[in-house]
């Protein structure tokens, strides 16, 4: 999506053009492997799932990975700061006239954003289906061991473009997890926050930011397993996202709040159903 990387500068930007690039090896990898497209469209638009606890577990683990709830605290925060950033016009409830433009940008900026992240997520879901997955190979523990597993099914090349991929995506999440988390617990203080401010301005922000890349870092020399980590911390997320939705949804339906600016009928709509979805997948996932 557009806004992961928080780092401004020509090296930050060509740090995030690298990065970004990176993550079109996996539509690379796709088109590398042997594939029957009839079998995936059956398995997309018909999918034979068992109704088990195990299945609408991975449900709500998917979500979580599609709709983020740290990505709430990211991308709200970002635009406000773009926003202080652009000259300081502040609300666009003060100045309803720069309103369509900035709206039609956000829309935009949201819209490619998704399409582009669901179509990566979409080819590494089908990578992994037709070759590991195919294999037998269904107990990987670290993402190196995902690609070498690779490598001899489905070729140097396929080995090449998927461990490019899982390196872009690790420096796109990285500082937007970081971020995102400083974002969340300095609004939640009242401290000076933004990725603009000078680090002696915002000691406690960019403190935040240190102690996650720290204690990120530190699982690497923990007994875990990273990708069991990685599934139910995406578990974790898919059930946070549902109260954090239904109040987003209050919010962008309320004119107290957002006066002329409330989500359109449509938005609400497919807003509500979303919501709807994955609160049943996660009662779900309790009941079964």
């Amino acid at each position: 999506m557009p806004r992961f990387i928080p780092f401004q500068g020509e090296k930050s930007a060509r740090n995030r053009g690298f990065a970004i690039g990176s993550l079109f090896s996996y539509f690379g990898v796709v088109l590398t492997v042997s594939i029957d497209w009839l079998a995936v469209a059956r398995g997309v638009f018909w999918p034979q799932l068992e109704w088990s606890n195990a299945t609408f577990t991975m449900i709500v683990a998917v979500f979580g990975t599609t709709i983020s709830p740290y990505l709430f605290f990211w991308q709200s925060a970002e635009e406000v700061e773009d926003a202080a950033l652009d000259g300081g016009k502040g609300s666009l409830l003060d100045h309803p006239a720069d309103a369509p433009a900035e709206l039609d940008r956000i829309t935009f900026d949201n819209y490619i954003g998704m399409a582009f992240g669901n179509s990566i997520a979409f080819c590494i879901i089908l990578t992994t289906a037709v070759t590991l997955n195919k294999a037998g190979i269904t107990d990987i523990a670290t993402s190196s061991q995902a690609a070498e597993a690779l490598r001899p099914i489905a070729g140097e090349f396929a080995f090449m473009l998927f461990s490019l991929g899982i390196i872009g995506t690790g420096l796109l999440a990285l500082p937007v997890l970081a971020g995102s988390a400083a974002y969340a617990i300095g609004e939640l203080c009242g401290w000076r926050i933004g990725l603009e401010e000078k680090p002696e301005n915002a000691k406690a922000f960019y403190g935040v930011i240190a102690l996650a890349m720290v204690a990120g870092l530190s699982m690497l020399f923990l007994p875990i397993d990273p990708i069991r980590a990685l599934f139910w911390s995406a578990v974790l997320n898919g059930l946070i996202a549902v109260p954090l939705m239904i109040a987003t949804m209050i919010v962008a339906s309320s004119r107290s709040h957002l006066g002329p600016f409330v989500a359109p009928a449509g938005l609400k709509f497919f807003g509500w159903s979303a919501t709807a979805v994955m609160a049943v997948a996660a009662v779900a996932m309790f009941a079964l």
